[in-house]
């Protein structure tokens, strides 16, 4: 194997894949996929069948029990409902901190694990899908171009100078992760992003915002189905901005 894909399902993963797969070929690409105790299970299911539609060997990890004690609403763990607001506005009543959908460290955590795999298996690049929307204002400080420049140095001299991690969309909008993808012919009608989980997206979680709008920019329209409609999803902009003012 050459490179090893971190793959969630999503689209910015499915998006990495598709490169990986194009710089390499499928036969000398693995895809990684890690359970951590999520609530959007659904995204493995989706990791599945995109990595099927590639023709490229996937394979799993449980790390579930490392985060059994957080208390990140994106895990079975809480009993906290997930936001269904923009990221922006979550930071707003966080005052800078992380989103309470950030899993304590799991860029690091995968990526470290993804290291160990991949070095097992002989490849030579790791590809992961952070972007910089997800950096910005803090939300997920293991997606910033720091942290991803700490991590890569601590990954190529902890291997010996054998293995680099490629994070192509490091300092690029989501948007541009589209544009990519529609260009390469990725299948985004089976990728998944939802926090949610359930059997269409909800479209107002943190992540359905940011992915909708990507597509908006880029002039398309998500092949996925979703449970609120855009005119569902600006009567509570809407009704959010009155609250914030009353």
């Amino acid at each position: 194997m050459k490179a090893l894909v971190l793959f969630s399902g999503g689209l910015d993963s499915s998006v990495c894949l598709g490169l990986a797969v194009k710089a390499y070929g499928a036969d000398e690409v693995l895809a990684l996929s890690i359970y951590y105790g999520q609530k959007h299970k659904k995204e493995m299911e989706a990791s599945e069948k995109v990595a099927a539609f590639y023709g490229v060997q996937r394979i799993t990890l449980d790390l579930g029990e490392i985060f059994k004690n957080s208390s990140c609403t994106l895990l079975e763990s809480s009993s906290e409902a997930i936001a269904h607001e923009s990221y922006s506005e979550q930071l707003s009543k966080t005052g800078g901190a992380p989103v309470d959908t950030y899993v304590p460290f799991r860029n690091g955590l995968f990526l470290s694990s993804a290291a160990s795999v991949a070095l097992s298996w002989g490849c030579e690049v790791i590809y992961y899908g952070a972007h910089a929307d997800d950096a910005a204002g803090n939300s997920y400080p293991d997606t910033s171009e720091a942290f991803n420049k700490a991590i890569s140095e601590a990954v190529y001299l902890g291997s010996g100078n054998a293995l680099r991690i490629e994070a192509p969309f490091i300092d690029q909008p989501k948007a541009r992760v589209v544009a990519v993808g529609q260009e390469i012919g990725v299948p985004f009608e089976l990728t998944w992003s939802c926090y949610e989980g359930r059997d269409k997206a909800c479209g107002v979680c943190g992540t359905c915002r940011d992915r909708l709008e990507a597509f908006r920019i880029n002039g398309l329209t998500d092949p996925i189905e979703y449970e609120a409609t855009e005119e569902q999803r600006l009567i509570d902009d809407a009704g959010m901005e009155d609250s914030c003012h009353a």
